[in-house]
């Protein structure tokens, strides 16, 4: 696996600078860290005893690699899972926090393992997710990719404000189906054809 801190790296190069999109349910965000997780963490760059859009728009990379590192890779326990698996779950852990923790256990439970789809990554989630990792080691990424993929798909479905976040301007794959099949191997990653059959009810 990749050096934890360069996986960061790669998800604030992802998540982009400032933006504040009104159909973007997490506000104002730079570099991936939303005005919310500000507040949490009281991350108060201007120094003016409160936390809001101007704090968002002071964020730099290193703060956003930081907050990731420690509250969305060590503070949930995606460093607890199989190393195949942590790279996938960090990332989609910052997009869609403790779903991507619940995604994962729908996929375990899939598989066979028994576990609660609670979002919470303790015993139960580890010792499944290391089982199903031993049982399909060739796999379980990829898998869990299409998950990922697929909890896209389904919110886009429900919400027709956040598909132009799945479906581009041009009518071709958004940054969210790009950023699962990121971490899917080619082989799985949808054709045009596939993509366009997928989105075709969206109209």
């Amino acid at each position: 696996m990749q050096d934890v801190r360069q996986i960061a790296e790669e998800i604030v190069a992802r998540e982009g600078g400032f933006v504040n999109d009104p159909d973007d349910p997490g506000g104002a965000t730079k570099f991936g860290v939303t005005l919310a997780t500000a507040r949490r963490l009281g991350l108060d760059k201007d120094g003016d005893g409160d936390v809001d859009v101007a704090d968002i728009r002071a964020v730099k990379r290193e703060d956003a690699i930081t907050v990731f590192l420690e509250h969305y890779f060590q503070g949930p326990g995606v460093d607890r899972l199989p190393e195949v698996l942590q790279a996938s779950v960090f990332d989609m852990y910052v997009n869609a926090g403790s779903n991507a923790v619940k995604i994962l256990q729908e996929l375990l439970g899939q598989m066979g393992q028994k576990v609660s789809v609670d979002g919470v990554i303790g015993p139960h989630t580890i010792a499944a997710a290391e089982a199903a990792a031993a049982a399909a080691p060739n796999h379980l990424a990829d898998a869990y990719g299409i998950a990922r993929r697929n909890y896209y798909f389904r919110l886009a479905d429900r919400r027709p404000a956040s598909r132009k976040f799945a479906r581009s301007h041009k009518g071709g794959k958004g940054g969210w189906i790009k950023r699962a099949e990121e971490f899917i191997s080619t082989r799985y990653h949808m054709s045009e054809a596939e993509f366009q059959k997928r989105v075709a009810a969206w109209g």
